[in-house]
């Protein structure tokens, strides 16, 4: 399998932490958003939307997105629950991740670390709803030490991607207590420190 991937993406290293997790083979190829590497004619003829991460599996097909990804990767691991609902559960989460969370939590940093924007010139709704994302996380771990249960999913996986790195966009993750726990446990879990 090739991995065309962005180290400085989330989105992308959620695909290196689950094949990694899972023990897959893979030939990572460094593909710079930063210098429109993904606006080629060759990288455009593997992902038209012009996006990594993007894979070409062992059998030459191509997939991209993230979620789909990594949910293609771990068909039948420890990654996803066994139990319908739980499975639904983790869906929801990364369902979740893509629309309420990365947009917000994802942008911010790429525009404080990587455009060199001040926070305090982020669009108030960005950051609004990056905080809004963060205490939705921290109330979903009131429960349990993962979001779907006493074992980390790809809902983890998907979520701590841009979770563990919130304070570059100007959050602060010290008022998420849970949050903070939460990573460090997924971290551990697969072994991402």
């Amino acid at each position: 399998m090739r991995i065309f991937g962005d180290s400085i993406s989330g989105n992308c290293l959620k695909v290196k932490w689950t094949a990694d997790h899972l023990g897959l083979s893979y030939e990572w190829i460094e593909t710079d958003v930063l210098k429109a590497a993904t606006r080629t004619p060759e990288f455009l003829a593997l992902n038209p939307a012009g996006q990594v991460p993007a894979v070409i599996l062992d059998d030459g097909r191509p997939l991209a997105q993230s979620n789909a990804i990594i949910l293609h990767l771990a068909e039948g691991s420890d990654l996803i629950p066994a139990a319908p609902y739980d499975r639904a559960r983790m869906l929801e989460w990364m369902f979740w991740e893509q629309y309420s969370h990365e947009p917000y939590v994802a942008v911010a940093r790429f525009q404080v670390r990587f455009l060199g924007k001040a926070v305090a010139d982020l669009e108030p709704r960005i950051v609004e709803r990056g905080k809004a994302a963060l205490q939705r996380l921290e109330e979903g771990l009131a429960a349990s030490p993962f979001l779907v249960g006493d074992r980390a999913s790809l809902a983890d996986v998907a979520l701590v991607a841009y979770t563990r790195e919130a304070e570059d966009g100007g959050f602060r993750l010290a008022d998420y207590p849970k949050v903070q726990a939460w990573i460090a446990r997924v971290e551990k879990a697969l072994r991402i420190i």
